[in-house]
């Protein structure tokens, strides 16, 4: 379909649904969701032509003297919001930022990732993502009291959440996005959504709405989802693995029939520049001060710069990303194995990112570091061998905190041409304010620790 028979058919579906709100649906550079609602009156106006707001207080979008800017929705993610009322309803859509004078915004994260996937496509290829969205339920948002004791793959009565991943799943699948599979995660209150691969940036726009639908069925029932990396100080954290390909066509281009472990030199290259540019993409990947407490051993989260292929658990018949299980929890990145004709199956799981993250400046960030690794060669180190011990020492480690993740990204030519300068700058300067507040901050843990014995 066109753009213009895309906008006729939001139009007749408004007509036809009863749709009076439609909220423009946009996110300032840390992933925050951003909204504004018009009638359906303003509807074809606003498809045409956009409608402005003040940029200026939405963070890290203006630069000076660019406060006015326009939100031009994307026909194409227009959908229904189940959990609104049946009568007037509400739909949403995504939109892109752009200046007044028609240009992309260059604090808009969804033109950070439309452009690198731009680059993608100047190279041949589409990047497909798959994630994997963990959460936790809590009875309510001034505590981190538990739902159930249950943990992973534990079912009722064990599973409080159930009936909540359940409802979950079903509106996601009225709103077009297919969901994989889902359950109890290993901490109790936790749990995953893995949500069916597709195209970088619809996926972007579906983690987004995965979050808020997360929380508005919990709020629904009476409850509080979170997806703050660490909440839990002895238990895992929430992450969010995600499986990455690159399609040349109708083709995998990480497969190759002939390589004995069935990976073409674009995927050993995608690894590589993967593994090579990790410590500098922490920054985008894991954003926040709580994320690099999940990032400690013990956890299974990753902490090696290092990667390996371990089997995965058996495949169930009907996903193209079968099999996420059996990985070595310390790597950063493993490769599943999978049945050699399933050439579609092929995929690298990078298991840094956590669910807090913004998906549009994380899913660009990986994609900037593995066509790095191609389109420069960078030669892949071999995988780690479990039973060797030995392959740990030489290994590097993700940085251990925000400030260290600021560090290394401060001087990545990579990561300034994957955001662009604008994005750049403000996620850094943003960062750093939450480092030196975070930093003035007493803890608990030193009034406990210090104020009996000094």
């Amino acid at each position: 379909m066109t753009t213009e028979e895309i906008r006729e058919y939001v139009l007749q579906q408004c007509r036809q649904q009863d749709v009076k709100f439609i909220r423009l649906w946009f996110t300032d550079i840390l992933g925050s969701l951003k909204s504004f609602a018009i009638t359906f009156e303003e509807l074809e106006q606003a498809l045409e032509e956009g409608k402005g707001f003040d940029g200026g207080a939405i963070e890290g979008f203006a630069r000076a003297g660019e406060n006015d800017m326009i939100a031009l929705p994307d026909p194409s993610t227009f959908q229904l919001l189940p959990w609104r009322p049946r009568e007037r309803r509400v739909a949403r859509m995504f939109c892109d930022i752009h200046l007044p004078d028609g240009s992309p915004a260059p604090g808009d994260p969804r033109f950070v990732l439309k452009r690198n996937l731009e680059r993608a496509a100047a190279l041949g290829f589409t990047f497909y993502v798959g994630p994997e969205v963990e959460f936790f339920y809590f009875k309510d948002a001034e505590s981190t009291t538990t739902l159930d004791q249950g943990g992973y793959f534990d079912l009722t009565p064990l599973d409080a959440g159930s009936d909540l991943r359940r409802e979950t799943v079903l509106t996601l699948e009225d709103m077009g996005i297919g969901v994989e599979s889902s359950h109890h995660e290993v901490a109790p209150s936790q749990h995953e959504v893995d949500l069916r691969y597709t195209d970088a940036l619809t996926m972007a726009d579906g983690v987004l709405t995965c979050r808020l639908v997360v929380k508005e069925v919990a709020l629904a029932a009476g409850v509080y989802a979170t997806f703050m990396p660490k909440p839990l100080a002895n238990q895992n954290g929430s992450g969010m693995h995600v499986h990455l390909s690159l399609f040349r066509g109708e083709r995998n281009a990480f497969f190759d029939a002939a390589d004995p472990e069935k990976l073409s030199a674009v995927a050993r290259g995608f690894i590589a520049g993967l593994l090579r540019h990790s410590r500098e993409i922490t920054l985008v990947t894991n954003q926040w001060v709580n994320s690099y407490k999940r990032l400690i051993p013990g956890f299974e989260a990753p902490v090696r710069v290092a990667w390996n292929r371990r089997v995965g658990s058996s495949p169930p018949p009907a996903p193209a990303f079968p099999g996420r299980g059996g990985r070595m929890p310390g790597d950063l990145l493993r490769v599943p194995e999978y049945r050699d004709e399933r050439e579609i199956a092929a995929r690298i799981e990078y298991r840094a990112p956590d669910s807090a993250c913004n998906p549009y400046l994380a899913f660009a960030a990986l994609l900037a570091a593995g066509l790095e690794g191609i389109e420069k060669e960078y030669q892949l180190p071999p995988g780690r061998d479990a039973a060797d011990e030995a392959s740990l020492e030489d290994a590097a480690t993700l940085p251990g905190s925000l400030f260290e993740a600021m560090q290394e990204a401060e001087n990545s030519d990579l990561l300034r041409r994957c955001l662009g300068d604008h994005v750049f700058e403000s996620l850094l300067t943003s960062k750093r304010i939450e480092w030196e507040s975070y930093r003035s901050h007493i803890t608990d843990y030193e009034l406990n620790r210090y104020l009996p014995i000094l």
